[in-house]
């Protein structure tokens, strides 16, 4: 199965493009990962409306670049949680997809302890940083109610003791709607990583290069022993925060004025501009990805099947 995520090497070599210091490559690379990762929630959201698997689902759709730029760099020892059950994180941590969609309970986020991932993070941060290995952690923290209050320790003990972290906000600040206060919330997260003594850094969520620059000079910060980094990515998601709560659902007037930007199509329209893009390149990741798709899903279903008649 495709793994995205866990790269063993380093960003790519920087070099004058004519538009980015980011190599070719590196840019193919990021779409062609944004691109599996839409695919996986747009399967994994029809399996949900099916029936297919039980328990909460976090959509993600419109959150790919923020994912994908501060992990895909991310090697094989390094940490990567979520404070929400995400299929995209977990696809980015390397797990099979036969497994994510045929135990996602099991193999996304924990969802029963919202702390826990927090929890996870820092711990191996902590031990990253007493072995002195170079290895890092990243946690993705939304900006929903249990945000602020769940993940305020994680990140006293990240700036008190300058562990190597990378705490990732994709925060819905840009009319997404949300609780009343999750503007409030959002800005006590940024207030309290500052106070911490670490720097946040505000970007545009729906641009995977500019996340995937920001994530490149965080990840090298924290492993050179410089402490961490709040990284506050601020996108607009293209569903509610879950499937499960009818009030979360979107209004398509809602929708609407944000569908030019949706991350995918912008990476390909800055492709397109470089000469990079060609729509036989989009077919070839989707025809060959939806296969292995397909095979992972009819796995699972075998697997489910199989554990029924025990």
């Amino acid at each position: 199965m495709t793994t995205i995520s866990k790269q063993q090497s380093a960003a790519a070599p920087a070099h004058k493009n004519g538009f980015s210091l980011i190599s070719n490559e590196k840019l193919l690379q990021l779409y062609s990962a944004m691109l599996r990762c839409r695919m996986i929630e747009e399967r994994a959201r029809l399996l949900f409306k099916q029936g297919k698997f039980t328990g909460n689902y976090h959509p993600a759709v419109g959150r790919e670049a923020a994912a994908v730029g501060a992990a895909i760099d991310l090697g094989l020892e390094d940490t990567l949680v979520s404070s929400r059950p995400c299929f995209i994180t977990a696809f980015l941590q390397g797990q099979p997809l036969d497994r994510l969609f045929a135990r996602p309970a099991d193999a996304i986020a924990p969802s029963s302890n919202i702390a826990a991932p927090s929890n996870i993070a820092t711990g191996a941060a902590r031990t990253n940083k007493a072995k002195n290995n170079g290895k890092i952690a990243v946690a993705f923290c939304g900006d929903g109610p249990a945000s602020p209050d769940s993940w305020r320790q994680a990140m006293k003990l990240a700036g008190v003791h300058g562990l190597p972290m990378i705490f990732v906000c994709q925060s819905g600040l840009r009319t997404e709607p949300a609780t009343p206060n999750a503007q409030t919330r959002v800005k006590n997260l940024a207030s309290k990583a500052q106070a911490c003594g670490f720097p946040v850094i505000p970007v545009d969520g729906n641009d995977v290069v500019a996340v995937y620059r920001v994530a490149s000079e965080a990840i090298a910060h924290a492993r050179k022993g410089n402490g961490p980094t709040l990284i506050e990515c601020k996108a607009f998601r293209l569903h509610g925060r879950s499937l499960t709560d009818s009030r979360k659902k979107r209004n398509p007037d809602e929708i609407e004025p944000w569908e030019p930007e949706d991350p995918i199509l912008n990476m390909e329209k800055y492709l397109a501009a470089k000469g990079l893009f060609r729509e036989k390149f989009k077919l070839d990741i989707s025809s060959g990805f939806s296969e292995e798709l397909n095979a992972a899903i009819e796995a699972a279903e075998r697997s489910r099947l199989s554990e029924g008649k025990r």
